[in-house]
């Protein structure tokens, strides 16, 4: 008896600057036929029906209305990552699709890259590397003087998955923890990493040496923190960014920066990515960026593939998807 033909994914491309890994072509290809979206657009008439589900891996494809209705026996969606903001729910959620995230894989590298960038801000990492490594460096100055961790006070808003394992790891370097969150963690839990709930977000800016935002974007968190919010953190605090550019107000994060309203910022997310080569955050001194590297671990962008496989087979098989996301 013949083998059953596996079921079609479309992925943008294989390999390169945005397509799925090679390394996990075998995982993907244990379960699925893969369609990249060259093929796709190359032969739609033949091909566009067999298209069951789709892998957005890093935002690609995009997943439009056009696309939609090329693909009549669509039936999930399973994007990488937790972030699901670039998604029009309730557009694929209408064309009876449904749609998963991959939530459970990216909470402790996450967790990491947010704490490296508060040690590398606060230890003015990347100002010493500069130094260290300059063809004009004939000595060390000793003026490059960072600020102490531990015993600093933690503002954590969002304290969702990512944000409790940034708590227990700051908890580490004993800083003091407080946190604002839409709802308060249980007692327990508060305890176990000796954090302190803000109901206002107010009361956190104004007592926090670092802040770091740990929300996912939203209607509710699109530029969350702007002018105001600024001007109420200490002019000596860093605002450290590991959820999404948008909910930051960035032209009022350049103005605060420029003016030592706050000291300094290190952002693994900005808006757009990448930012223009001219853009004004580019030029200051007291900023670090990075390209976005929150959850990019060869562990852990391996679990999100195989998170993304369990929810697109679930689908497919009309089962309940470990990680169903649904329009609000």
């Amino acid at each position: 008896m013949a083998e059953p033909e596996l079921p079609v994914l479309l992925v943008d491309e294989v390999g390169g600057i945005f397509g799925v890994l090679e390394a996990h072509l075998p995982l993907l290809k244990k379960h699925f036929h893969l369609l990249t979206m060259k093929e796709l657009l190359e032969n739609k008439a033949c091909l566009s029906a067999k298209v069951e589900a789709i892998y957005v891996w890093w935002c690609r494809p995009v997943v439009d209305r056009e696309l939609l209705k090329t693909l009549p026996n669509l039936k999930v969606v399973a994007t990488s990552g937790v972030g699901v903001d670039h998604l029009d729910l309730k557009l694929i959620a209408g064309f009876g699709v449904r749609i998963a995230n991959a939530p459970w894989g990216v909470r402790t590298c996450t967790a990491d890259i947010g704490v490296a960038l508060l040690l590398a801000a606060a230890r003015r990492l990347m100002e010493g590397c500069q130094v260290a490594t300059s063809p004009h460096t004939e000595y060390f100055p000793c003026n490059i003087i960072g600020d102490d961790v531990t015993g600093a006070t933690l503002g954590i808003i969002g304290m969702g998955s990512i944000g409790y394992q940034t708590a227990l790891r700051a908890r580490a370097f004993e800083m003091k923890i407080l946190y604002h969150n839409r709802n308060r963690r249980k007692e327990d839990e508060e305890l176990a990493v000796s954090a302190c709930y803000c109901a206002k977000i107010e009361d956190l800016l104004q007592h926090s040496d670092f802040v770091m935002l740990v929300v996912n974007l939203t209607p509710q968190t699109y530029k969350l923190i702007g002018k105001r919010e600024l001007e109420l953190m200490k002019p000596t605090a860093t605002l450290i960014n590991i959820s999404r550019g948008s909910v930051v107000d960035q032209d009022a994060l350049v103005e605060a920066l420029q003016s030592s309203v706050i000291k300094g910022a290190a952002l693994d997310v900005t808006d757009p990515e990448p930012l223009p080569r001219d853009h004004p955050l580019l030029k200051l001194r007291n900023v670090i960026i990075t390209p976005h590297l929150g959850s990019r671990t060869h562990k852990t962008t391996r679990m999100i593939t195989e998170e993304a496989i369990d929810n697109i087979l679930a689908a497919l098989r009309g089962l309940p998807m470990p990680s169903e996301v649904f329009p609000d």
